[in-house]
């Protein structure tokens, strides 16, 4: 991805005019524009990208963006989702109300730019400290908003919902090789806890919350990687794709502690390449 600046501009007035009339109050999206400008330029970025390449969407945008899922809790999907849909992001933006935005990768190839230039990062820093300064970001307490804690929040809403549409993919793979099997196999709470896909669905906010739903993803996979491993199982079931990207994923974003237990890896503790995850992207409704 490159960078061609891209001046965000007046608001437009139908974005403008239709954010007003449905947000009469205002909201977080809202207050940061009108308090704060655009926030985020192009230029402050230049450093991220080459000049003479095919012109990526705006980074100053991807800034912001960056600042709204954090606070709003939304890992990629969720994010550029809203990009599409919700008014008030539209209006933070500068955007036309048909404006489609972006791919979700979008994100996280500007978060990797953003983390291995450091000179990026500090911008990131200067904006979030003046924004947390004038208002529209102080989260209460003394919640942090410097640029390493806003990324590292949103990598463990992305490695979260990774992990959720890994399992779900396996079990619908499963379901449909072998119905029977997975009947006689499964938890029943697995047929409401994977029946929608984690982007539809908010994810926790606390770092407690977070681990406590991944870790108990993570007993529900390797339960059933256990009995898909059995020597009584179909041999043909572990090797469906589906299965082994399950297994990999298990190895790499769980371990088990002295009591067998099955536990949630610090980031830092991810064995090299367990970061460079992405959500499945050809999931059907779950049928497990």
């Amino acid at each position: 991805m490159s960078m061609q600046p891209k001046d965000s501009g007046d608001i437009p007035v139908e974005t403008s005019r239709v954010a007003k009339a449905a947000f009469p109050k205002g909201s977080l999206a809202i207050r940061i524009r009108d308090e704060l400008g655009a926030l985020f330029t192009d230029e402050q970025f230049g450093v991220l990208f080459p000049s003479r390449v095919k012109p990526a969407w705006s980074p100053g945008r991807l800034a912001l963006i960056s600042v709204l899922q954090f606070s709003d809790g939304l890992p990629d999907r969720q994010a550029a989702q809203a990009v599409r849909g919700r008014i008030d992001w539209k209006y933070a933006l500068g955007m036309e109300l048909t404006d489609p935005g972006f791919d979700y990768s979008v994100l996280c190839e500007f978060r990797t730019r953003l983390v291995e230039t450091g000179l990026g990062q500090q911008i990131f820093d200067q904006v979030l400290e003046a924004a947390r300064q004038k208002g529209p970001l102080r989260l209460g307490g003394r919640a942090r908003t410097d640029s390493a804690h806003v990324l590292g929040a949103i990598r463990s809403l992305n490695r979260l919902e990774f992990v959720i549409e890994t399992l779900r993919t396996a079990l619908n793979a499963v379901a449909a090789a072998a119905p029977d099997w997975l009947t006689e196999h499964a938890d029943v709470a697995w047929f409401e806890r994977y029946a929608s896909r984690a982007e539809d669905y908010w994810l926790p906010q606390s770092r407690g919350e977070r681990t406590e739903l991944a870790e108990q993803t993570g007993r529900d996979g390797m339960r059933l990687l256990r009995d898909v491993f059995d020597p009584t199982a179909f041999l043909w079931l572990r090797e469906l794709p589906a299965v082994r990207t399950l297994r990999e994923a298990w190895l790499q974003q769980y371990w088990l502690d002295e009591k067998g237990e099955v536990r949630w890896r610090d980031p830092e503790d991810c064995p090299p390449g367990a970061n460079a995850w992405s959500p499945p992207t050809t999931l059907t409704s779950a049928t497990a």
